[in-house]
């Protein structure tokens, strides 16, 4: 089938705790006072990309049911000044099994206590746009989680919390245990948390990020919860692969995202929104270990992919993003977004060609040779 090029327009979200002006800023366009949190490019129902110019299609989920084919991604811009909710997302068999169950229970799929909102998983990973972007990711190995209890302990004018804390995580299935103790607030959690904030408080260099979050949520568990977790501070380039079971959460920074077109998450703190914890130990992975980084990998001169996969055969992730920095030829394997940052680029697939400027984006209709012409920062997100 030939490949189509069309620009695209995508929408975006105003959340709460997006950066004031963050998204027109990152795409070169006069910014304004109003929190840009996220801007969707793909065909989510709940905010498809539109055609800039007429064509057959309204938008990406008009082309979808016309062409009968999905585009299994959402590439986002993302540009956080605020903690988003940590949070962790299904596996393809747990988003199925789950939305079929809360179908049978008939929960409305915009009620609050909704967890399975469709029957789709939502992997993702998130390639810092600029220095700093910084994120929780993942369980740190027990051992470093103990050095920081032990360190607020000293600091703590009653530690008898941090005590029961401490015996929790370093008994059989320790993560797990601690993790449900504080979410559900067992006595002294309360205790706890607001002894973290304090300490956190007067001595901020040594317990980050936990002062930051009691700032923004004061007396959440999710403060305690943070310390579990790995820290991480990302350069531009730098990225993160979050697979199913993955707790994390966004701290601020400008990043570009891309995911599996699913609603389905599962909230574990630093927000008002329904947790259901049963439901979310359930999805979640409790094995520690390291930052979950995804090395960039070369594919030509100017070209790196980030291509995520859980296993070895990567058949389990449907997308990967491809960087181009300057003229260079790039084959996809199906529909394909390409989003501008920075620069200017001519894009040309079988005779068609589309000139893009900074902040503008394009949608590929089916598997191509792209042949890129240009400098400058252009996303490609494709199956």
């Amino acid at each position: 089938m030939t490949a189509h090029l069309a620009e695209i327009r995508g929408v975006v979200r105003d959340y709460a705790w997006g950066t004031p002006g963050g998204i027109s800023r990152a795409l070169g366009m006069p910014a304004s006072d109003a929190p840009e949190a996220e801007l969707w490019l793909g065909s989510h129902p709940s905010a498809p990309s539109r055609f800039h110019e007429s064509a057959r299609w309204a938008d990406l989920a008009d082309w979808e049911r016309s062409e009968g084919t999905r585009v299994p991604f959402l590439l986002k811009l993302l540009s956080a000044a605020s903690p988003l909710s940590l949070q962790a997302h299904p596996t393809p068999e747990q988003a199925a099994e789950g939305f079929a169950r809360e179908e049978a229970a008939e929960i409305a799929r915009d009620a609050r206590e909704r967890n399975y909102k469709d029957p789709h998983a939502k992997p993702e990973l998130i390639v810092a746009l600029e220095d700093g972007f910084e994120a929780l990711c993942g369980f740190r190995p027990v051992a470093e989680t103990l050095a920081v209890i032990d360190a607020l302990a000293a600091e703590a004018t009653d530690p008898e919390p941090f005590a029961v804390w401490r015996d929790r995580l370093a008994a059989a299935e320790g993560i797990r245990a601690a993790f449900e103790d504080l979410l559900a607030g067992r006595p002294g959690v309360q205790a706890l948390v607001a002894q973290i904030a304090d300490i956190a408080g007067r001595l901020p260099g040594r317990f980050e990020p936990a002062g930051r979050i009691a700032t923004e949520y004061p007396g959440d568990p999710g403060i305690a919860i943070a310390l579990m977790l790995n820290h991480v501070t990302l350069r531009r380039g730098e990225a993160l692969w979050l697979p199913a079971g993955n707790i994390h959460a966004y701290l601020c920074g400008t990043g570009v995202e891309l995911m599996g077109p699913s609603d389905n998450v599962l909230r574990g703190g630093l927000t008002p929104k329904h947790i259901d914890i049963p439901e979310l130990t359930r999805v979640l992975d409790f094995t520690p270990g390291p930052a979950p980084y995804l090395p960039p990998i070369s594919l030509t001169q100017h070209a790196v992919t980030y291509r995520p996969r859980s296993l070895a055969t990567g058949s389990d992730v449907p997308f990967e993003l491809i960087e181009v920095t300057a003229d260079d030829t790039v084959a996809t394997t199906g529909p394909a977004i390409g989003l501008l940052v920075d620069g200017a680029f001519t894009i040309e697939v079988d005779g068609e060609t589309i000139e893009l400027e900074r902040g503008r984006a394009v949608f590929v209709s089916d598997a191509a040779t792209l042949g890129i012409r240009g400098s400058g920062r252009l996303f490609v997100a494709t199956v």
